[in-house]
């Protein structure tokens, strides 16, 4: 598995430099700027990079605008995402024009133009609109595996061989399926499971109670890298913060299973970096 983690450098480097600029954003003049907007069914995330494609500011918050990775609530997820914007221009000190956005792969008849029109609506000239584990790959840059990202509604797969990608697909299973089984198992509200399970101290406890729906994720995959020379998958998305669910799945796929030190950061800065200053028609 060492083999495998040395592709994370960039990326873990990346993500770090992300969460810094998060507390506090770097200030300095740059030409342009790259926003990479993550609509999220758990959190809405924005990234924003400088004209070198450096993390120079970011904003992520809960929400619940989005279901199963399609927006529910257009009017909410418009203005939460004007006020992240407006309060990202307010520490940089500059209007942010560009974005780029990302959708479950396989749903850009279905969802696609939601997407588009909450980047929109929000004050954005949006520049691109990609599937959400191509632009994980972004800032994974691996040639040959399965990026999986496992989200707060589903479990989006994209398949490379020799840098190209080569199948998506994606399903409904991730993070609120086990919130629900962490709400059913303790007896508490969902938003109070919600809470409960993003703490890490919690992990150890609750990863027997969520193997069943591990599992259920793991069959999602085998179901999809069928027939494709698969040894390495990697993980990206915010349910895989979960400590352990790679070696979960590794029992489960028999495969080499690798994630990245803040998995829940790697498709926004993939969006951000995919992002360019040339509008979309």
């Amino acid at each position: 598995m060492e083999e495998n983690t040395k592709d994370f450098q960039y990326c873990d480097e990346l993500v770090e430099t992300f969460e810094k600029v998060v507390k506090k954003p770097i200030k300095k003049a740059s030409s342009t700027y790259y926003c990479g907007v993550d609509l999220g069914t758990a959190f809405v995330v924005i990234a924003v990079l400088n004209e070198n494609k450096e993390p120079v500011a970011g904003a992520y918050q809960f929400a619940n605008v989005v279901k199963d990775g399609m927006v529910v609530d257009y009017v909410g997820a418009v203005q939460l995402v004007r006020q992240m914007k407006a309060k990202l221009e307010e520490q940089l000190g500059t209007e942010l024009i560009y974005a780029a956005a990302a959708i479950p792969p396989g749903t850009e008849g279905v969802d696609g133009g939601a997407v588009k029109h909450v980047v929109q609506g929000a004050g954005f000239e949006i520049t691109n609109l990609l599937d959400e584990p191509t632009a994980a790959n972004a800032v994974l840059k691996i040639d040959n595996g399965a990026i999986v990202d496992i989200g707060g509604g589903t479990t989006g797969i994209s398949i490379f061989k020799n840098g190209k990608r080569v199948y998506v697909a994606d399903e409904p299973t991730g993070g609120t399926h086990f919130s629900l089984v962490i709400s059913g198992a303790y007896q508490m509200a969902f938003d109070q499971a919600e809470k409960f399970k993003r703490d890490p101290k919690n992990h150890r406890e609750l990863l027997p109670i969520l193997t069943p729906v591990i599992d259920k994720v793991g069959s999602i995959i085998e179901q999809h890298i069928e027939g494709y020379d698969i040894d390495t998958i990697y993980l990206v998305g915010g349910t895989c913060c979960l400590t352990g669910i790679e070696q979960a799945l590794e029992r489960k796929l028999g495969l080499t299973v690798v994630k990245p030190l803040n998995p829940m950061f790697v498709t926004p800065l993939g969006i951000a970096l995919e992002c360019t200053d040339e509008i979309m028609p």
